[in-house]
């Protein structure tokens, strides 16, 4: 990490505060001894059989085509869990990405459920924030990801969705190189008015009324990658042996607009490379050497006669001329907070509320005009 992140310190020691909170977040979850992490899982395996003892599945796994995503569905295996693998198709998949979920589901025998999303209503909404010229243009696969989770929960009555998320593997990511409230309906909806053309009435939604609600009814996010053993070689060879898997030599490669976006646009736009963020969390996690680290930082972000083929491929689905590419790749990176967020949204609607409420009794009521 270095000051590219404009919310970078260092100790006296040299180093950096990420470091600092990576191993406070370390020593609370994924370097407690063995046993009682894996106690824990024991735990929430039996919760979950016990939720689904009468259903065909007992829990939702979404599943990428990552590394993450394909161990997690290995652990989920070996803990005798019986998923619905949920795939969240938005268009940008790659054919290795594709013939890995399809090893994991053949080792694991088990079924998939693939949300495909309105192509054309998503490019508009994917444009609509790269017009934006927000930092954050992942934010409508993440939201999406988890807004088709939560309404396949639902419409199935699954109460439990095995969360991806490894501290591992990034537990370090600075929050001025991302949006941290990547579920903000409001923020993504106002970007949407503003910039896009649909009224997006075809998407799941996942907005402060729907979280309040999924939560009353009973539905949550387990995390299971945080209580099992994770060594990165180990697990990547675990996952070629019995699934055929192919690794990526990028974090999140497995999309072709996610390695688009972090190896092209974050770098020449917002001066961001977050592989710094993704190596970070390996050396802290102990599955690579700092020096490694570095060397890989020498080398370009990906591949460039890759990321020549990723700029036609996106300016082709996204029918944009070059030229039009260029001019908005130049435009000045606007903040997030411009286009609002749903706390202010909710301050401001419990405020008119408020007001609405002493003018009818208050007011209008002691003269008997409340209705």
């Amino acid at each position: 990490m270095d000051t590219t992140t404009a919310l970078i310190s260092f100790d006296e020691n040299g180093v950096c505060n990420f470091c600092h909170e990576y191993e406070q977040l370390a020593k609370e979850t994924v370097d407690r001894p063995r046993g009682i992490r894996y106690k824990e899982l024991e735990d929430v395996v039996t919760i979950l059989k016990e939720e689904g003892k009468t259903q065909q599945y007992d829990c939702l796994l979404g599943l990428s085509g990552g590394v993450d995503s394909s161990y997690m569905a290995l652990v989920a295996k070996d803990h005798g869990l019986k998923p619905l693998v949920v795939h969240f198709d938005n268009g940008w998949n790659s054919e290795i990405a594709n013939r890995n979920i399809e090893g994991v589901l053949r080792y694991c025998d088990f079924d998939l459920f693939t949300y495909v999303i309105d192509w054309n209503e998503f490019k508009d909404l994917q444009m609509a924030y790269i017009k934006a010229s927000v930092l954050d243009i992942e934010v409508p696969t993440d939201q999406l990801i988890f807004a088709s989770l939560f309404k396949i929960a639902k419409e199935k009555n699954i109460k439990s969705i095995l969360s991806g998320n490894n501290i591992r593997t990034e537990g370090i990511l600075p929050a001025d190189w991302c949006y941290e409230n990547k579920l903000d309906f409001i923020n993504l909806y106002n970007i949407n008015k503003k910039f896009g053309k649909n009224d997006l009435k075809n998407f799941p939604r996942l907005r402060l009324g729907d979280k309040a609600r999924y939560k009353k009814q009973g539905f949550k996010l387990v995390s299971i990658l945080d209580k099992v053993d994770f060594d990165l070689k180990e697990v990547t060879e675990r996952l070629i042996k019995d699934t055929g898997f192919k690794p990526f030599p990028g974090k999140h490669h497995e999309s072709i607009f996610t390695r688009f976006y972090q190896g092209y646009i974050l770098p020449r736009k917002f001066n961001v490379d977050k592989r710094k963020a993704h190596l970070s969390s390996l050396i802290n996690s102990g599955n690579i050497s700092r020096e490694d680290a570095l060397a890989e930082l020498k080398k370009p972000t990906y591949d460039l006669d890759e990321q020549q083929k990723d700029l036609d491929y996106a300016l082709k689905k996204f029918d944009l001329s070059p030229e039009q590419f260029d001019k908005i790749m130049k435009e000045k990176p606007v903040p997030h907070s411009v286009y609002g967020d749903e706390y202010s949204e909710r301050a401001k609607y419990d405020f008119k509320y408020r007001l609405k409420m002493i003018w009818k009794f208050k007011i209008l009521k002691p003269l008997g005009l409340a209705k």
